[in-house]
């Protein structure tokens, strides 16, 4: 009996200590507001708050609502930008971009809000950026938009931008004065547009898959 006494406390206690170290680590998981980069935070439902981008080492994370990017090299990148905008046909994703695993990019259901974005990331909602995706993978599900540039390695959705639209993969609608997608399928608009089917100024258009002229 005497043994009963003092092991039931025990053993209430003991699972009280389990019920807090399980509190403790999902609160490191989980958060409302967020700030990055963090290697204690992995899952964010509301808003991240990005003030530097960091792909090297990068900790992926998926945020459920508004992230933020305000990463000072996104002042200087669209003046850089307009500067190579001649030769943007010549530009090739597929070359600079090393495909990323999924599990290796950050994820965000909502909206990504930046002035550049330099962390390969997948939006599934609208994606607002400044200087666009430079130097990283990028995948968009939904609407991008630029007031100068959108970069997207793939983008299934609307693709907007006053200067142009570069893709390697697209399905949907890009509008700009420059639209280029190798893998495209979909409507261009604009003052002139390529992809792998044809080069027409104004509207052009493909809704056949293309054949990967890559492959041997």
């Amino acid at each position: 009996m005497k043994a009963q006494f003092f092991l039931i406390p025990m053993l209430l206690f003991g699972s009280l200590i389990y019920a807090s170290d399980t509190i403790s680590v999902d609160s490191l998981k989980h958060r409302f507001i967020a700030a990055s980069p963090s290697k204690n935070i992995k899952n964010v439902n509301g808003l991240l708050f990005k003030y530097f981008d960091q792909e090297e080492k990068m900790i992926p994370k998926k945020v459920n609502g508004l992230g933020m990017g305000f990463n000072p090299l996104g002042l200087f990148f669209p003046a850089l930008l307009i500067v190579y905008l001649p030769g943007a046909d010549r530009w090739s994703l597929n070359n600079d971009y090393g495909v990323v695993p999924e599990n290796k990019m950050n994820k965000i259901n909502g909206v990504q809000l930046s002035l550049i974005n330099m962390e390969p990331t997948i939006t599934n909602g609208l994606e607002i950026n400044v200087s666009s995706n430079i130097n990283t993978y990028a995948v968009t599900h939904g609407v991008a938009f630029s007031p100068i540039l959108n970069f997207h390695h793939e983008i299934k959705g609307v693709s907007v931008a006053p200067l142009a639209n570069v893709g390697q993969k697209c399905r949907g609608l890009q509008i700009g004065l420059y639209n280029s997608c190798k893998d495209f399928r979909g409507i261009q608009i604009g003052g002139w547009n390529e992809n792998g089917k044809r080069k027409l100024p104004f509207i052009n258009w493909n809704f056949k898959k293309q054949k990967n002229n890559d492959q041997p």
